[in-house]
């Protein structure tokens, strides 16, 4: 799975806009990890992210939170990883169910989606009325 975000670049009166990965340097897959070989002989890939030579598994609720915004097509941005802040539920709506850390934003929501273990996150926005704190 490779989550990817629309950016766009205005070069004067030319707007351009394509996409770019929500988490440089990183892809990702599951494998087992006693069969890890065919993963890091892929071409570009340098090791797997683990605790020493122990690949460590990234927390499933926060792979389908990302999946889940993907299949619904919300807008995602790249965002800087925060330890601290209001969780927030989405309670209805094409992304309901997934949980993250909230700052409101006039009559939207965003609500930032975290991979503990790589310290990356990402940004989605929700309508202010589909999402509860918890």
């Amino acid at each position: 799975m490779l989550p990817l975000y629309a950016n766009r670049h205005e070069y004067g009166n030319r707007t351009r806009e394509f996409e770019l990965p929500l988490f440089p340097g990183y892809v990702f897959c599951r494998f087992e990890p006693a069969f890890r070989m065919p993963v890091l002989t892929t071409p570009g890939v340098v090791q797997v992210v683990g605790a020493g030579r122990t690949p460590v598994a990234l927390d499933r609720e926060e792979i389908a939170a990302i999946q889940t915004a993907m299949r619904a097509k919300a807008r995602m941005l790249p965002w800087p990883f925060w330890k601290t802040g209001q969780r927030g539920r989405v309670v209805r709506g094409p992304l309901k169910g997934i949980e993250g850390m909230v700052t409101t934003v006039k009559e939207s929501v965003r609500m930032v989606l975290s991979v503990s273990l790589l310290q990356r996150s990402l940004l989605v926005e929700v309508d202010a009325d589909c999402v509860h704190p918890i």
